[in-house]
Order: structure tokens, then C-alpha cells, then sequence
């Protein structure tokens, strides 16, 4: 089919767009183009030839992630404006504190995404057949090190809360962990010749630690503002400026981070359809 070569070209130039608009700090762009870019992604797996389990498998995961994109654009903006604080002490709490919560409340959507995504792209690949080799052991291996860092970056938040109620707050963004480890550790025995799937779920599972841990440390900062030490002598104050940041013209870090959640998607999209190919001879 003509389409799905057309989609695919289309998914990795609004890919570039994307990684492009997030290095010139432009956010709101960034995550229209990154919807765009998986839409495409999502045509693309549904257009191409193939069993229909993997193919539909494939479009589904890049949907659903399409989906986070769209949601995460359309959360953008919501929040106690900084303008609003002439009520003082309280309002810049207030405000800290809202400021958090929806941090923690997009670390929570990327990581949902995350599950559902990758589970559907565990029904394609889990049709693929088995083929062994030095991949699988190197992705399960990958897998078990992405466990043991999360869980350890999660125990290393700084602000010493405490790691009970810690953990309970992260469960979604361990659980991201875990189910994208897991596809990682099954996505070498499944791999294509290329190796393009277990390179994508290598990315994918960064963007999953990386989640948890940033939903941890902004758990921690909230739980030290709703919660301060009992044995605190005095209250501290809160110092914020309602002035606008002053904005960098070139944002490396977030050009980085859209660069490996599209390419993690791009590349296991590709590999489980080229996994496919190769198993029917074309």
C-alpha cells in the first residue's frame, strides 16, 4: 500500500518538528507535532500488510500514546495563575501547592499511557515468534537494570519522606516501569534482525524511570509542604516570584526527552512491524 510508506514519512518529519519546537522551547507546539507525529504512526501500522493482530496491536499502543499527547496539550495551562498571589503567605502556598499537584498529576498520565500503551504493544509482539539469541538476554538483563535503578531512584528521593507513603504515591509510575521492563526483556527474543524493537523499548523504558522519578520528587516537594517536620522550631516562609522566568532560547533537556519518547514509540513501532515482515519471507 502507498499510505502507510506516506504515514510513516509523515510521522518522522513531524517527529523532527516536535524535537525541533521543544529545543526552541516551544512546548505547546512540541506536543501538538509529538500527537501528530503517533497519529501518523498509528496509520501507519494500520495500513501496512500483516496479520491483523499485530498490525491492530501496533496502531493501538501508537494511538493511546497519541492520546497522552493530545491530553497532556490540552492540560497545559491549567492552575492558579502566579498573578493572583497579592493574598500573601497563603495564596503563595496555595499556589505551590496547586503548581505540584499538577505535576504529579501529568507524571501520572504520562505513566497510565505508558501501561496501556505498552500492553497493547505486548499483544503484537507476543504474536511475534520466539527467536532466541544473545538479544534476549541482553534486553532481560537491560530489564532487571531499569527495575533496580527505578526502585532505587525512587528510595533516593531527596527530603527524606517517608518511603511507605512514598511508594504508595508512585505505584502508577512503577508499575509503567514495570510492564515496560517487562516488554524489554521480551522484546529481545522477539526481535527483528535490526534490532529495532528492543532498541525502542530501551528508550521507551527510560521515559518510564524517568516518569517515576519525577513523580516521586514532585510527591516529596508537595508531602514537605502539606506536611512540615513536627518538631519545626519555626515556620518557614515562602519566597516565590510572580514575575515570568526569564526564557532560554534553546532547551536542550526537553528537545532530549521528546527526541527519546518519539524515537522509543518510532522505533518499537517499526521493529515489531519489521519483525512481522521478516517472519512471512518479505
Amino acid at each position: 500500500m502507498r499510505l502507510s510508506p506516506s504515514l510513516g514519512a509523515a510521522a518522522v518529519v513531524a517527529g523532527l518538528l516536535s524535537v525541533g519546537a521543544a529545543l526552541l522551547a516551544m512546548p505547546d507546539a512540541s506536543l501538538l507535532w509529538a500527537a501528530v507525529t503517533l497519529a501518523a504512526l498509528c496509520g501507519h501500522a494500520l495500513t501496512t500488510s500483516g496479520t491483523p493482530r499485530v498490525r491492530r496491536g501496533v496502531a493501538a499502543g501508537a494511538g493511546v500514546f497519541a492520546l497522552v499527547a493530545a491530553n497532556l496539550l490540552r492540560h497545559r495551562g491549567w492552575g492558579t495563575d502566579a498573578g493572583d498571589l497579592a493574598g500573601g503567605q497563603a495564596a503563595a502556598r496555595a499556589y505551590l501547592l496547586e503548581h505540584w499537584q499538577d505535576g504529579m498529576d501529568r507524571q501520572r498520565l504520562i505513566a497510565w499511557g505508558l501501561v496501556l500503551g505498552v500492553l497493547l504493544l505486548a499483544v503484537a509482539v507476543s504474536a511475534l515468534p520466539a527467536r532466541g539469541g544473545r538479544h534476549g538476554v541482553a534486553t532481560t538483563v537491560l530489564a532487571l537494570a531499569a527495575l533496580v535503578w527505578c526502585v532505587a531512584s525512587v528510595a533516593s528521593t531527596p527530603g527524606e519522606p517517608p518511603l511507605l507513603d512514598l511508594f504508595a504515591a508512585v505505584w502508577p509510575g512503577l508499575l509503567a516501569v514495570l510492564v515496560t521492563a517487562g516488554l524489554l526483556a521480551s522484546s529481545g527474543w522477539r526481535s527483528d534482525r535490526h534490532g529495532l524493537l528492543p532498541t525502542g523499548m530501551i528508550l521507551l523504558a527510560l521515559v518510564a524511570v524517568r516518569a517515576c522519578s519525577a513523580l516521586a520528587s514532585a510527591w516529596a516537594t508537595w508531602w514537605t509542604l502539606v506536611e512540615p517536620a513536627e518538631d519545626a522550631f519555626l515556620q518557614p516562609g515562602i519566597m516565590i516570584s510572580v514575575g515570568a522566568p526569564a526564557a532560554s532560547a534553546i532547551e536542550v533537556s526537553s528537545a532530549v526527552e521528546m527526541a527519546v519518547a518519539l524515537g522509543g514509540v518510532g522505533l518499537a513501532v517499526a521493529g515489531a512491524l519489521r519483525a512481522h515482515r521478516e517472519t512471512e519471507g518479505r
